[in-house]
Formats: C-alpha cells, structure tokens, sequence
C-alpha cells in the first residue's frame, strides 16, 4: 500500500507540473504582466500586510469531507513569516448541512491548497500556501482583498453577515463566486444578493473586460463540469444549468466588486488537476480564470 501510494503521488506531482507548465507557455500577455507586477506590487498591497492567519474555522467538525485530509499529505507546509497574497473563502451560515459538511467547505480545502500551487508557479504573487477560511462577521475580514465562495444556491446568511459583507464589498473588497447551478440555486443567490446589495443589477460581464485578459487571454467561457461528469465525458450542466455565464456587480464608480461564475464549478478543476483523467482542457480554463481573477484584485 506504501509503495503504491508513493507512485501514485509521484505520477499526480508530473500531472500537475505539467498543467502548470502548459499554462505558462500559453500566456505571451501574462509573461509581460508578470515583468510589469513586481513594479506594481508595493503600490497595490500598501495596506498593511495580515498576519498568518490563526481562523478557529479548521477546528469546526464539518469543515472537512469524511476521509478528504488523506489526501492533502503532498501539499508543501507553509514557511514561516506574513504573505502580500492570502486565499481567502467565505465561510457562511447556510440552510443545511451538504454531503456531511458545510456548503461554504464544498472541495475545501485541496481545491484551495492545489489551485495556490499553481498561482506560486505561475507568477511571482508571494501567496500564502494553505487556506485561509474566514467568516464574515470576522472583523479582520477586510485585511484581505480576495475573497472566494461557493454553494451560494444554499446560502442562508445571517443580519450580521449580510452587514460584513456589504461592508467588506463597498470598502473595495473583491468577491468571486462559484460553484452554483440552475434556476432554483440561482434564485437563493439573488435574494441573498439582494439583501447585501440593494439596488445593484446584476450583469453580464462582456468578454472584452479586463478579467478575461489582465493575465491570461480568455477567449470563450467554459463550462467546467464536477469531477465524475468530467472523468465519464459528460453531460457537462447540472440541474437545469445548461449554459455557463460569467456576471458581475459594479459600483457606482464601475468598479467590479463581485463576479458571478454560475453553472461551472472552477473549484473542482482546481482540486482534481492532477487527476490524469480529469480533461486538461477544463482544468486550463479554471486556472486561467483564477489566475485572472487573483491578478485583477490585487492591482484594481
């Protein structure tokens, strides 16, 4: 069993080295980005750097799928000291328990710890290596621009979150959400929306926007499928989520504050790319938009 467990960790450690290297080689804009980061880093993450983060939310009972830690032994520990960059999800209050653990903790933490692999990799963003999972009545909330969430179509957020939120949006924070389909899931998320932002549409976000190219150029929105339906070739949708859209909440002053990936799960093509049978061409795509996204945040 040890030595087939060494082979297998071997063989998914070429896997990912391999996506990751591919990623690079087909970013010519990122390459210069990249270059042009360092210059822009100071400026951009003048705000005090956080601490490592010390969240109570690991010791949760239900932060964790039954038997998922076996599976995180290949991820490198962090080094010591304060990062420029935290990978940080939402944990919110929501109407049930999922699969036996917490719909905000849906693919948590391996797709979070894999998919700041590869951002290491891919650019020079010094980034804290494991999650970093904070609730939205958390005061320190707002140390950090990045914020990520999932399962929103299960979404039940308290007074005190939909306050934290909204606070955390309007002073320049940056929510991306995914993992969500079809019409009922769609519905929760916009009445919780609506809540935190009253009076802010809801938009497309055109292809031409700076979060489909300020790293990597995104030429068309992918439908990133969960791991089965990726391994058995399809379908692709879930519920009645047939087509994948990427929308967004502006501010006043055109700012995106909230980009809306619904019907795909990015989250899964972080967690299974090293999965040799988990098809490149989804994984490609969610890292790119990642990468995009964590880039666009940090310089905006």
């Amino acid at each position: 069993m040890v030595h087939r467990k060494t082979h297998s960790l071997a063989y998914r450690r070429v896997t990912f080295a391999a996506l990751t290297v591919a990623l690079a080689l087909t970013a010519p804009a990122g390459i210069a980005n990249r270059q042009n980061l360092a210059a822009q880093k100071d400026a951009v993450l003048a705000r005090a750097t956080p601490p490592a983060p010390q969240s109570p939310i690991l010791s949760l009972p239900d932060a964790f799928a039954p038997g998922q830690e076996d599976d995180l032994d290949f991820i490198p520990q962090p080094s010591a000291g304060p990062r420029q960059f935290y990978f940080t999800r939402a944990a919110y209050t929501g109407y049930f328990r999922f699969r036996d653990f917490r719909s905000w903790s849906v693919d948590f933490p391996k797709a979070d710890r894999q998919f700041l692999m590869g951002l290491r990799r891919l650019t020079n963003l010094d980034a804290y290596e494991l999650e970093n999972p904070v609730r939205l009545t958390d005061p320190e909330l707002g140390k950090y621009p990045f914020l990520y969430t999932v399962e929103v179509g299960y979404m039940a957020l308290t007074e005190g979150e939909v306050e934290g939120l909204r606070r955390y949006l309007q002073a320049g924070g940056f929510l991306v959400v995914d993992d969500f389909w079809g019409t009922m899931e769609w519905e929760n998320f916009q009445a919780q929306f609506t809540r935190v932002l009253p009076g802010y549409p809801i938009v497309d976000i055109p292809l031409t926007h700076p979060i489909f190219n300020c790293f990597y150029d995104v030429k068309e929105i992918v439908q990133v499928p969960n791991v089965g339906q990726g391994m058995q070739g399809g379908p692709t949708w879930e519920s009645d989520g047939y087509y994948p859209e990427v929308k967004g909440i502006f501010d006043e002053q055109g700012r995106l504050m909230v980009v809306i990936n619904w019907n795909t799960d990015l989250g899964d093509a972080w967690e299974w790319a090293e999965n040799p049978y988990y098809p490149l061409r989804f994984s490609t795509y969610a890292y790119q938009m990642g990468v995009n996204f964590i880039i666009y945040a940090m310089s905006h």
